[in-house]
């Protein structure tokens, strides 16, 4: 049975950053790639001020002391999509996308490795780069960045991917549209990088502006970083993938509560897992789910801890009970573990983390990380700290959503890092 505790881990560490602008979820949006992230020695932050500028800031990892920098970039932060991604890449330069909702491309890399100090806005390879949304950048082992975008509407959009050269210090196109709606519909899409390189990206399509259109859970990976593409068969894509050809890890109808842009991982052999919330034909209850690969087919876990209905529907950021998820795996396979971290109100609202030994068993534990409700609050985390030294770091911050794209008049509120190192008793 599962154990559901209402504590914060006594080893969890909780580091004051600053405090951010909170009108709304800009700063908070689970598809930032990435919030935090981190080298051998470092540990970088972003986020929008109360002004709605641009703050970059580090630490080493061993402190708990942040060197904060107000850069003279600002967005649009009354718009909750406009966020702040960023990653390092292997020479050590930070790149720093922000401010994207159908607009032009908003770019700069730190002048010098390991800087805050980032140099003039510049555009990458010069085409496509007038209707983004959703930038996401993703380190590749080789020391290159792989930049995910969409280039279009919302239900009516395509998937773009840009790669770094590190040594060339140069951005090429990989693909213009290498997730096609055909003009009828647009993939919400997230991806990973395992520690072997392979990019693994799986999507719901969305038919229309509306959130219930969205539908099914699609596959794709690419083993040479992303040139070309595959099915968990082998079976290479006929590109741009499109509804007809794609892979389902899971059907799901439109109507299901089934929400867009949360998260995946992959075991430590390569395997897949897609963590999302949809709700079942035969109930009117949401719950979180996993999407897994294991013994050559895919599998659903469904984690029944939840106990209050409530309805997708209409346009733009909503204002939603539950958050959408991430998910941290580690091991192998069937003895795969793994951390889903999210936030409900159900449990007031707090950073929450489900940590489970066995995807096959049953027998989680629930902790909460914060002390206090966080309002609609998404988690993001430092994928690079994770995947190097298994130690999750967490961005929290109260912030709240009216629906819609509504603002709040709030003052700035307090952001804090929340590290913790998970025992799977391995």
């Amino acid at each position: 049975m599962p154990i559901v505790l209402y504590a914060q881990p006594r080893d969890a560490r909780v580091m004051d950053v600053g405090f951010g602008w909170a009108k709304n979820t800009v700063n908070t949006a689970v598809f930032r790639k990435n919030s935090l992230v981190s080298n051998a020695s470092f540990q970088f932050i972003s986020y929008y001020d109360g002004e709605g500028f641009l703050i970059l800031g580090k630490r080493r990892l061993n402190s708990d002391r942040w060197t904060l920098k107000r850069t003279p970039y600002s967005g649009h932060a009354s718009d909750a999509h406009n966020v702040i991604s960023m990653m390092i890449d292997g020479d050590g330069y930070l790149h720093v996308a922000w401010d994207h909702h159908n607009g032009r491309l908003r770019y700069a890399k730190s002048l010098k490795p390991g800087g805050l100090e980032l140099g003039k806005e510049e555009a990458m390879v010069g085409s496509e780069e007038n209707s983004v949304t959703y930038p996401e950048f993703f380190a590749l082992p080789t020391g290159d960045l792989l930049f995910f975008y969409r280039d279009g509407g919302s239900g009516a959009g395509n998937l773009i991917i840009n790669k770094y050269d590190v040594a060339k210090r140069q951005w090429k196109r990989l693909h213009t549209n290498l997730i096609s709606g055909e003009g009828l519909r647009n993939a919400y899409w997230q991806a990973y990088v395992d520690k072997k390189g392979t990019i693994h990206v799986s999507w719901v399509w969305r038919d229309s502006p509306d959130v219930a259109s969205n539908h099914d859970m699609a596959y794709a990976c690419s083993k040479d970083g992303g040139l070309t593409w595959q099915r968990t068969d082998g079976t290479t894509y006929m590109l741009p993938i499109i509804a007809e050809n794609a892979e389902y890890a899971a059907q799901i109808p439109q109507q299901s509560e089934l929400i867009n842009q949360t998260a995946m991982a992959a075991d430590d052999e390569g395997n897949p897992f897609i963590a999302t919330y949809w709700r079942a034909s035969d109930t009117t209850i949401p719950q979180y789910k996993i999407i897994y690969w294991v013994d050559d087919h895919w599998q659903v876990k469904s984690l029944n801890f939840r106990s209050t209905a409530f309805s997708l529907s209409g346009h733009g950021t909503k204002e939603i009970p539950i958050s959408r998820p991430q998910l941290l795996v580690t091991g192998k396979g069937r003895k795969s573990s793994l951390l889903l971290l999210f936030r409900d109100r159900e449990r007031g609202s707090k950073a929450s983390v489900l940590k489970l030994n066995n995807v096959h068993q049953d027998d989680f534990e629930i902790f909460d990380l914060s002390e206090h409700g966080l309002g609609a609050w998404e988690p993001t985390y430092d994928t690079e700290l994770w995947r190097n030294k298994k130690r999750l770091a967490l961005y929290v911050q109260q912030t709240d959503q009216k629906d819609g794209e509504g603002l709040l008049e709030v003052a700035p509120t307090a952001i804090k890092v929340i590290e913790w190192k998970p025992d799977f008793g391995e």
